[in-house]
This record gives structure tokens, C-alpha cells and sequence, in this order.
């Protein structure tokens, strides 16, 4: 196949049902890419027309689109206007038909329940009454540690309800891991389970929960989901109280009309250096930005059941939410292994739970791929009508599978990219405008992205830097307590620029590409780590005095880590110490970030000022010309770092 071709085109029936197409047909635009330059080009009609078409509930209407006049960097969008999460993605729908259903829930043992919106609407209040009888507050942080249960989606409606910020952190994340993330938020109160299962495995995730807890110096009341239904959960008597108490005696609370402006989500995510960064979202922002994405990038509406293969740890948690129930749709969630009790799991999903659109990752796929499409042939994928995929480029191979193998040439790859900090989506494939292999389309509608080559000027038909020029309404607010670390991560390179960290190229016809990160963060099976968090975890062993973490191409998760640890003289360098420090990366970190090889060495490539220089390590480690070393302090070390034969 060639691969600058278009292999998918939307049918009569696609066209017929698009939501895009209908919103271009109500303001006289031609063409997709007619509506995408209009989009860009004059945010104050689109984005209103975006809200007036999908029937965002303001509580109190907007006098202001955006005011930029503190700058580009701090935007404040919808200003003067109210509206709360919640109830643009429960209330309306349960004030129309309280019984339909707004989500379908399977465990890895096959267990299912379902909530109506009247069901799911009764829980969020109670959920709601529950936290502020826990002595949560308007503006507080409320930590959810949990697996991809209902419970997880409650507690981040529930929070958004009373005005709080709902703070998720991965399921599989170590103590130490979960403890940084606490430390950081300060949460009232967090909210665990007593475990979860993984490939058949009771997990205990109370016990990692407390011992963070305690780590962490904080103080939080525990809410905790009885999920196993485990008789030895440790206890803290006055501390801990089940939620399943909590939400029998809570009383049932409406929404509170929170100000456009006001944070309900703070979620983690690694940069490069330092502790991880919390990046900020706000209910208008958040909300306004992802229900268009959920309409008009994935043409979702209320006969649509969407669900992610994902964690509400990790930014495509909170999208599936938002973007799904703020459209009426209703959602799919799976709390297991992908491939247990087989590879085919995800596809028996799409029958079990009726799935209309499935979120994927290209690393999943490429997991998958081995097994072969026979899996896939044993369930009915009838429902399906698109997949979706984010976390990192694709490579054509895996493309081609889950096109041609799984989904027949019929089911379109809707394949977007942005990020916890965008908040959304930079780019999108679109029905409308066809599919190219692994590309992502164009820009998403309002985002006016660039390719910059190094001197900060417009590039076209070569990789450059992905940038973003204007503001959009789905942007972090900045991080939790850096603003100084927000404007040097994103801001400080071209004025008034976002950059995004990806390297970006676009072809003759208007398609985008991704290639890969422009920066030092590992994106490991689509999850993001800051090398820093995996080189403390390292360097806590008595052994070790200086680590470099850094990624490497691998087949089926895109990069995996490689660590060049420093040990001190007396230390026994044989493969048991190098065994000691993969575990303790897992244990402060997880499985999900356990090392593909550590190598010990005598010294690592340093500047004067005593930064390790990953960008020389990672270009010896894969045989590649390590570039300048001037500014190198100990250019002796570089000779000692061997090429790696994974």
C-alpha cells in the first residue's frame, strides 16, 4: 500500500450522521478544511457557535470570550460566565430520560453493572454530600487513587460538583510515586480501594495507599471502595471509612455554579527534571474544549458508547469522560489486564459492552499483533464505527493490522495528539477529511499549530518543532505552585509560543506526522516519566551515586528505558546489583516503568554546572554521533558508555 495515499474515505451513511458535517451545513462552510482555517481564524465565532450548537449549560453566560491581558500564557476564557462539569455531563442528560444508560462497567473476572443518568446522577450528589461531610471544601484537592472502576468517574464528577480538584493518580504506580504526587496536592481526603485484580492476581492497593500516606507527611481523611471486597484491609480507625458508609448516610447535593476559571482538575505528569509537574484545568476551559472535541473529532452523540483502554491516572481518562458524557453519549470501562484471560480481550469488550468508539494505544496494538486477527474474528465488532488512538506515533506496520486485520478497511483510526498539559488535542485525524497511514490529519479545530524550523519560522515538508500559536480553551492554567517551570517548559523559546516538546512534519497534500519527543521525557507504552524520577529511585540504593535515565526504540512499547548507573568504589558490580536497581525502580514507580537493562559505569557526561547529559549518553548507548562535547567537564566519560545490543 502506498503510504501517502488516502485508504479510508467517510461513506454516504458517515456523512449522513456527522455532527461536523451538520454544524458546516448550519453556517454555510463548504469544506473540512474550509471550517478548520475559520476555526483558527476567528475563534470569537467559533467557539461560541461551538457552545450555542452542542448546548453547553452556562449557569451565568459569558461577557468575555478570552482576555489575554495578562498574556498569551495565562489566558481566561468564557470570563464572567459559570457552568460546573457536572452538569454538563449528568444533570441535563438525567433531567431528559434519567434511564438510559450512562455507563457500562467490566471487571477483569467479567463481572458487569451499568448506571443510568438517574443512577449515575444519585451517585455523584452522594459522592458529593460524602466529601464535604469528609471536610472537603470548595477549592480543596481530593486525590483519587483507584483502578478504572465507576467509583473513579464519581469521584471526579463528585468533585467537580462542589467545586473541588479532583487530583487521579495512576493505579499502578509504587508508594513512593503516589507519595510525591500527594505531597505535592495536599489532598482533604484521598479515595483508594481495598485492591484490584490483574491477570487473575488480587492486588492490595490500601496497604501502597497508606504506606504513601504516610511517606507523604499529609493528613487526609481515607475514603476506600470495598472493589475485592477484602475481610484484611489494614485500618486506621477515625481515619478510614468505607464508601459504600459514606454514600448510604451522605446527603444528595446539587452542583455549585463554579466560575469558569476555577481549577477541577490537577493532573501529574514527568517533565525532564525535578518533582512531577501538576498541570491545572479549569471547569470552562476543560469542559468547553473537550465536548467539541468528543462532537466534532469523533462525531460522538448520544447513541454512542465510548470507551479508552486506559487509567483516570493518565490525561485520556478524564477526555473519555468529558468528551463522551458532556455529548449525551454513554460510557464503556474496563478494570483488567488488556490481554487477559487472552489477546482478545479488547475485541470481546466491544461486544460485551456494546462499544461504539474504542480508544487505543499504537502499543497495545503492536502488543496484540503477535496473536494474530483470529481473536478479533471470534467477537462482533458490528457496534464499532471507530477507533481511537493517542499516546505516541504510530509505525506503519501495527497501522496497517488494526486497519485491514481488525477492523476490515471499514472502521476509521481517528488518531489525535496533545498532551495532559493541552488538555486536549493539537492534532486530529477527521472523517471528513480522509485517512493517511499513522498520520494525524491536520490541526484540531481552533488550535493554530505550526512546524517551526530552529530560527522560530513557519516549516513545511521538513520535521521542525510542533508549536502552537494562539491560545485555546483547554491550555493548563500553569503548574501547581511553578509558574516559573510552566513558562520555561512551554513559553520561553519563541515569544508568545507554545512548544511542545514533539518533532512534526506535514506532506504536500496538508497531512500531519508525528515523530517522536524533541525533549528528554520518556514515553513509555504512551505513560510519560520524567528520566529524574527514575533516576532518584535508583540513586536511593546505598551503592549508587549518579544515574542517567534514558529512552530507547523498542517493538511493541515505542521506548523503554535504559539506566547508566555510577556506582560507588566498593560496590559489587555483578548482575545481582543491576537486578536490585530494576526493582527498586518498580517499587517506587511501578511495573509499568521497570527498566529494560541498567548498565553500570565508572562516570556519566557532565556539564560544569553538573548536569548529566542524557542527549550524549542516549546518542552513544544507540551508536548515534553524540554532537558537540565542549561544554563537557569530564569528556573521558562518553568513551566509557559501550552501545547497547538489546
Amino acid at each position: 500500500m502506498n503510504p501517502d495515499q488516502i485508504v479510508w474515505k467517510a461513506s454516504e451513511e458517515e456523512l449522513a450522521r456527522s455532527r461536523t458535517a451538520d454544524f458546516m451545513a448550519v453556517h454555510g462552510i463548504q469544506t473540512y478544511q474550509d471550517l478548520v482555517t475559520r476555526s483558527i481564524g476567528e475563534p470569537e465565532w467559533f467557539w461560541k457557535a461551538a457552545i450555542d450548537y452542542l448546548g453547553i449549560p452556562f449557569a451565568r453566560p459569558f461577557h468575555t470570550l478570552v482576555d489575554t491581558g495578562v498574556g498569551i500564557q495565562y489566558p481566561r476564557w468564557f470570563e464572567g460566565g459559570a457552568l460546573n462539569l457536572s452538569e454538563i455531563c449528568v444533570d441535563r442528560w438525567a433531567d431528559q430520560d434519567e434511564g438510559r444508560t450512562a455507563l457500562v462497567s467490566e471487571r477483569e473476572d467479567g463481572e458487569r453493572c451499568r448506571f443510568s443518568f438517574g443512577e449515575l446522577l444519585e451517585a455523584v450528589e452522594r459522592a458529593a454530600g460524602a466529601f464535604v461531610e469528609a471536610g472537603v471544601k470548595r477549592g480543596d484537592t481530593l486525590a483519587v487513587y483507584l483502578p478504572m472502576i465507576p467509583e473513579a468517574i464519581i469521584s471526579m464528577l463528585a468533585a467537580a460538583r462542589i467545586g473541588a480538584i479532583y487530583v487521579p493518580i495512576f493505579s499502578g504506580f509504587g508508594p513512593e510515586a503516589v507519595a510525591s504526587r500527594l505531597m505535592a496536592s495536599q489532598p482533604t481526603v484521598v479515595v483508594t480501594a481495598d485492591g484490584y485484580t490483574r491477570k487473575g492476581k488480587a492486588i492490595d492497593m490500601k496497604t501502597t495507599a497508606d504506606r504513601a500516606i504516610r511517606s507523604s507527611g499529609i493528613n487526609p481523611r481515607v475514603v476506600v471502595v470495598a472493589n475485592l471486597g477484602r475481610t484484611d484491609t489494614p485500618w486506621m480507625d477515625g481515619r478510614d471509612r468505607w464508601w459504600e458508609d459514606s454514600l448510604q448516610s451522605a446527603p444528595r447535593l446539587k452542583a455549585v455554579a463554579t466560575e469558569s476559571e476555577e481549577p477541577v482538575l490537577l493532573a501529574y505528569t514527568s517533565g525532564t527534571t525535578g518533582m512531577p509537574k501538576g498541570v491545572v484545568h479549569v471547569h470552562g476551559g476543560l469542559g468547553v474544549k473537550l465536548a467539541v472535541e468528543g462532537a466534532f473529532q469523533f462525531e460522538i452523540g448520544p447513541e454512542d458508547r465510548l470507551m479508552w483502554m486506559t487509567d483516570m491516572g493518565w490525561i485520556m481518562g478524564p477526555w473519555m469522560v468529558i468528551a463522551g458524557l458532556s455529548n449525551g453519549a454513554s460510557l464503556g470501562c474496563y478494570d483488567g489486564a488488556p490481554d487477559y484471560p487472552t489477546p482478545g480481550r479488547p475485541w470481546q469488550l466491544v461486544e460485551s459492552l456494546g462499544l461504539t468508539v474504542l480508544g487505543i494505544s499504537p502499543t497495545l496494538i503492536r502488543a496484540l499483533q503477535p496473536s494474530g486477527a483470529d481473536f478479533a474474528a471470534r467477537s462482533d465488532l458490528s457496534s464499532l464505527r471507530a477507533f481511537g488512538s493517542t499516546g505516541e506515533p504510530w509505525n506503519p506496520g501495527p497501522w496497517w493490522w488494526l486497519f485491514q486485520d481488525i477492523g476490515g478497511e471499514k472502521i476509521p483510526i481517528i488518531n489525535i495528539s496533545g498532551g495532559t498539559e493541552v488538555g486536549a488535542c493539537l492534532l486530529t485525524a477527521h472523517v471528513l477529511q480522509g485517512l493517511k497511514p499513522t498520520s494525524l490529519g491536520g490541526p484540531a479545530l481552533g488550535m493554530a499549530v505550526e512546524v517551526f524550523d530552529p530560527q522560530g519560522r513557519p516549516l513545511r515538508g521538513e520535521v521542525g518543532e510542533l508549536v502552537c500559536t494562539r491560545a485555546w480553551p483547554g491550555m493548563t492554567r500553569g503548574f501547581w505552585g511553578g509558574d516559573d517551570r510552566y513558562l520555561e517548559t512551554y513559553w520561553n523559546r519563541w515569544p508568545d509560543t507554545w512548544v511542545h516538546g514533539d518533532w512534526a512534519s506535514t506532506d504536500e497534500d496538508g497531512f500531519w506526522y508525528l515523530h517522536g519527543r524533541s525533549d528528554d521525557t520518556l514515553n513509555v507504552a504512551g505513560k510519560r516519566v520524567g528520566p529524574a524520577e527514575i533516576e532518584s529511585a535508583v540513586v536511593a540504593h546505598p551503592q549508587v551515586v549518579m544515574a542517567a535515565a534514558i529512552g530507547v526504540p523498542h517493538p511493541v512499547k515505542g521506548e523503554a528505558i535504559v539506566v547508566y548507573a555510577v556506582t560507588t568504589a566498593e560496590a559489587d558490580t555483578d548482575p545481582d546489583l543491576a537486578a536490585a536497581l530494576a526493582d527498586l525502580v518498580v517499587e517506587h514507580l511501578g511495573k509499568a516503568f521497570r527498566p529494560l537493562a541498567i548498565e553500570l559505569v565508572d562516570d556519566l557526561p557532565r556539564t560544569r554546572s553538573a548536569k548529566i547529559m542524557r542527549r550524549v549518553v542516549r546518542a552513544r548507548a544507540l551508536g548515534e554521533d553524540p554532537g558537540d562535547l565542549a561544554g563537557l567537564e569530564n569528556p573521558a566519560a562518553v568513551e566509557a558508555i559501550d552501545q547497547l545490543h538489546l
